[in-house]
Parts: C-alpha cells; structure tokens; sequence
C-alpha cells in the first residue's frame, strides 16, 4: 500500500543519528530516500556496535532502513555534478554534515536551490545556523549539558546527569520533518522551495522551555526532584513491599481517589494536602505519609487497587519487561525489515489505524549506485 508520502523524493546527506532518523521517517511514511555517503565507510554509524548485523551495526539498521544507498565524494567536482543532478527533481534534501562544509563544497542551498527552486532544503546543525556557534561542532550529550537539560535530572545531590536516549538528535530530527513537511505544503501555495533549519540547541532550548520561562519570571533556578514532578505531588515513582510503580495524580480529583484507594481519605482535608499547590509546596511531608502505606503491598497489589480506582498507576519496567507486555504487542510497534528478519521499533504513528511498514533493509554502502546514478542525466 502507497505511504502518505509515495512520490516524494528525498536526498539524505545524512550520518549519525539527526539527519538519518529525519530520513527514514520520511522513507517510512512513502517518500523515496536517496541516501548519499561518502565512498571511503560511509555514515559513521555503520560502525556503531555492537551489536552487528550483516556487519553494519543494528543503530544504522534502525534509521536507515527502507533507503537507497549511493556514495560521492563532495570533495571531487564529478561528484558534485552528479548530485547536482539527483537533486534537479528531488523535493526534500537533508543534511547534516559538519557546519559550513556544504558552503565550502558548492552544496549549500543557495547551489541547489538555483538548480532546483523547488527543492526543500533542510540544514540541521549543532548551535543554529547564526549566532557565534554557528559553525561549532556538537553531539548530544555536549547539547543536554550546554542545554542546561543535565542539571535538571536526577535528585537534588547527584552530579549532573545526562538523559539516556538521544533527546536532543531524535527532537531535532523529528523538527526536520516537521518544518520540511510544512514547507512542502507551503510549495503547494506558492512553487517555491523553502530553506528549513533545525538544531540540536534549539531542541535542548525546547525540552527546557518550562524551567527556562519560570527563571526569567522568577530569575529563581528551578530545584532537582529525582523522580518527581517539580510542580504536580504526587507525581513520581515510590517504592512498594517488592518493586518500583510510578503513580501521577496530577489534580485534585485525582489525589482525592488515590486517598480513598489507599485508604485514607482524611489526607484529603490535610492543610498540607488539600490541593495541588499545597501538595507541591509540601512533597516531603506528602511522601512521608503514602510511602509507609505503599510499603505494605505488593507492586502488583497496588497496580490493581491504584488503577481500578482511576488514579493513573505503571509498574516501572526495565527493557526486558517493556519487550514483554501485551501492550507492545496489541499495538503491534516492531517491524521486520523485509530480506533481514531483523526485528527494530517502527514509526511511533499510524495511517487509517495502520502503522506503516518499512520500504526495505538498510542499505549496503553503495548498493544502489547502478541503479540510483544510471539514470541521472
């Protein structure tokens, strides 16, 4: 079945984690993904293991299945033209190379937007694309700790603590998309190509808006909570007689359930507790009076009585776990990559209740250049 995107062509330029992952989301919703690397290796990730499998590794599996994979050297004039050629008819091309190298090699969008004025041309970048950073290079953990993000996970005496998913290159991947799928709808007005920029800053910037808005209200540093809200109570994980839940009541409603569930509801006409700012200002004295009670049951216990009061409750799973829960299954999220077997996480959206599947595997380096590079004129 066509994607939502069948008849899009795209050029990824792409290595590591933003710019690929923009790519194969734009690969698994329909569009066509050239993906250009350089001939000596290719992208950096094919080497990021282990694990491996079939010897690129299974990082490089995951976000860049379903693409077509040619190499050209933006260093050699040739090649040059002959991705000035590709992009004649493309719609979208991604990159994020090194800042200031696409200018430096005559690919920058002023180049191929004067081959292509139509053409989507989408820069992701480490700092932005001005500023004194403009041409920095960064990788995400370098992003959480200028991002300020590392000093707000984890408790209040813990070093500074980085995120362990790759917040800021998946964010501003994700952005990518957004604004190219945007500019494209913009196309349909106007017949003009657009120049979108995204950045790992500006996602790191993003993820901490809240913190960073109520300091240039407040000129107050927000405080570190563990595994709690800094502003809902109670809204974090407790521990129980055998393993870890996450329960969040999140309003008064909610709060007055949970009281009655674990069998106190006077908590609810506490001065301390009587509504959400109380319960904010005083988290210690609130979790001093439910995790005693919480200590007295199991994980599962709570999980029935907790949730089948209405009161939002998860058990907190390790990997494994996650892998398997029915919930998983019922919403059908791993894909098989066709001729692989592999197994891999697919797109986090459906179409008409279907989740789409993936165009192919990831490419072998150079495994379409016949086929991609013959055709151009």
């Amino acid at each position: 079945m066509a994607g939502p995107l069948d008849g899009i062509k795209v050029i990824e330029i792409g290595q590591a984690l933003a710019g690929p992952l923009a790519g194969v989301i734009l690969a698994d919703m329909g569009a066509d993904v050239i993906k250009v690397e350089r001939p000596d290796g290719g992208d950096d990730a094919r080497l990021w293991g282990p694990p491996f499998i079939d010897g690129d590794s299974i990082s490089f599996h995951t976000y860049n299945r379903g693409k077509r994979s040619v190499t050209l050297d933006i260093k050699n004039p040739a090649d040059i033209d002959k991705l000035k050629r590709l992009v004649r008819d493309a719609d979208i091309l991604i990159q994020n190379l090194r800042p200031g190298i696409v200018d430096d090699f005559g690919i920058g969008p002023d180049a191929l937007m004067a081959v292509n004025p139509r053409l989507i041309y989408c820069s992701i970048w480490a700092f932005g694309h001005t500023g004194p950073l403009k041409l920095a290079p960064g990788f995400d953990p370098l992003l959480q700790c200028y991002g300020a993000v590392v000093t707000l996970t984890g408790r209040p005496d813990d070093p500074p603590t980085f995120c362990a998913p790759a917040i800021n290159d998946t964010a501003t991947g994700m952005w990518c998309v957004i604004g190219a799928l945007a500019a494209l709808k913009q196309r349909d007005r106007t017949g003009a190509g657009c120049v979108v920029d995204a950045s790992l800053f500006e996602s790191a910037v993003a993820w901490v808006q809240g913190p960073l808005n109520a300091y240039n209200v407040t000129g107050n540093l927000p405080k570190r909570h563990g595994a709690a809200s800094a502003t809902l109570a109670p809204y974090q994980i407790f521990q129980t007689a055998d393993r870890p839940i996450c329960i969040a009541a999140g309003n008064d409603r909610l709060f007055a359930k949970l009281a009655r569930a674990m069998g106190h509801p006077e908590w609810c006409q506490h001065p301390q507790f009587s509504d959400g700012r109380q319960r904010a200002g005083n988290r210690e004295a609130l979790v001093d009076a439910m995790q005693p009670v919480l200590l007295t049951r199991t994980r599962q216990d709570w999980l029935g009585i907790i949730g089948e009061a209405g009161v939002p409750v998860a058990p907190v799973n390790d990997i494994a776990e996650l892998a398997a829960t029915e919930q998983l299954q019922a919403m059908d999220m791993l894909r098989t990559l066709p001729g692989s077997g592999l197994h891999v996480v697919g797109l986090p959206v459906s179409f008409d209740r279907k989740r789409p599947d993936p165009a192919g595997p990831a490419p072998k380096l150079g495994e379409h250049n016949a086929t991609v590079l013959n055709d151009i004129d």
